[in-house]
């Protein structure tokens, strides 16, 4: 018996078998970019989205948490800095300032608390190495060295912890958060301006502290304490701060 002849057009190799071939080919090329990402650590929206909880306030993100902690955190060292520059600031602009800083952090510690037993989060409960050198190093300190101290090592932190306030309310999605970041940032603006206006501040010094990444307590100032700056009443009618906070004895 003779072999049978192959039938033209059947086969892989037919007409109807490269197209096959061909869309098999485009699957894969499309499917192989999401597999080949979706297991890179750092990459993809469920590893964006992996420190992200929810709440009924809306969605709670690790910087939100760091936020809410570093405002805890502000007011375990500011506020007994500010007691303090009440008795030794040497001038009234020093003693201003540490009373805006009593009143400011007596409110905010007021306020994430209740945010933080809102959201379920635990507080720290004593300020962290860095900032107890800080207060250290204030408390070591006496008179126009003690201002100048106060000054700038309030002014150093304050500065660190404003462009903190501006991203988290910028890019939280949580309604606490952003109440609390309004608040934070009232009273932020309000100490850096009272501080400022003590005269003290090295902004040379200021500059190169701000560039580094670090904390280190800003260098003393070379030239002495500059011109004590008269401080003004606050005219804005949107803070929210208590009323000496945002509205300084004249």
């Amino acid at each position: 018996m003779r072999p049978r002849p192959p039938v033209t057009g059947r086969g892989i190799f037919s007409g109807t078998g490269v197209i096959i071939i061909g869309l098999t080919a485009t699957l894969l090329a499309l499917i192989f970019p999401i597999w080949s990402y979706a297991d890179r650590s750092g990459t993809g929206v469920s590893v964006l989205n992996a420190d992200t909880v929810s709440t009924q306030y809306g969605p709670l993100s690790a910087l939100d948490r760091d936020f809410i902690t570093k405002v805890r955190l502000a007011g375990l060292w500011e506020l007994p800095a500010g007691q303090q520059a009440e008795q030794k600031g040497s001038t009234q602009a020093v003693r201003t300032a540490g009373q805006h800083l009593v009143l400011g952090h007596t409110f905010l510690d007021q306020r994430v608390r209740d945010v933080a037993a809102k959201l379920g989060l635990q507080l720290p409960n004593e300020p962290n190495e860095q900032q107890k050198k800080w207060l250290a190093t204030l408390n070591a300190a006496q008179g126009t060295d003690y201002d100048s101290k106060f000054a700038n090592i309030l002014r150093l932190a304050h500065g660190r912890v404003f462009s903190v306030v501006a991203q988290v309310r910028a890019s939280t999605q949580n309604s606490l958060v952003r109440a609390l970041a309004d608040d934070a940032n009232t009273t932020v603006l309000d100490h850096i301006k009272v501080l400022e206006a003590t005269g003290y501040i090295n902004w040379d010094a200021l500059a190169q502290d701000m560039a580094s990444p670090s904390t280190p307590p800003p260098a003393d100032p070379t030239t002495g304490p500059g011109p004590v700056v008269p401080l003004e009443p606050s005219s804005s009618p949107t803070y929210t701060l208590p009323p000496a906070a945002s509205s300084p004895p004249p």
